[in-house]
């Protein structure tokens, strides 16, 4: 998400959530999400095929003449170490 959409989600959500109204409508929330929601230039990494399982990844590069790349940490991986 960019800086310019994220200034922009900002100022809606407090509007809605300062309202005396309990409930939005149907088009203040599909408004809302809309904004939330990431663009396709933000989704990029989501064309790229993953493999989990090592040997398999191995075999798929051998095939194709393609090296592996491999992503590799140490610790939990939400970063609760």
């Amino acid at each position: 998400m960019t800086f310019r959409s994220a200034s922009l989600v900002v100022p809606i959500l407090v509007v809605v959530s300062f309202s005396t109204q309990a409930e939005i409508t149907n088009v203040q929330f599909e408004q809302v999400s809309r904004l939330c929601r990431p663009s396709d230039s933000n989704e990029g990494w989501r064309g790229i095929e993953l493999e989990i399982d090592l040997w398999a990844a191995r075999d798929c590069a051998a095939k194709e003449g393609k090296p592996v790349f491999l992503w590799e940490m140490n610790g939990h991986p939400l970063g609760y170490t």
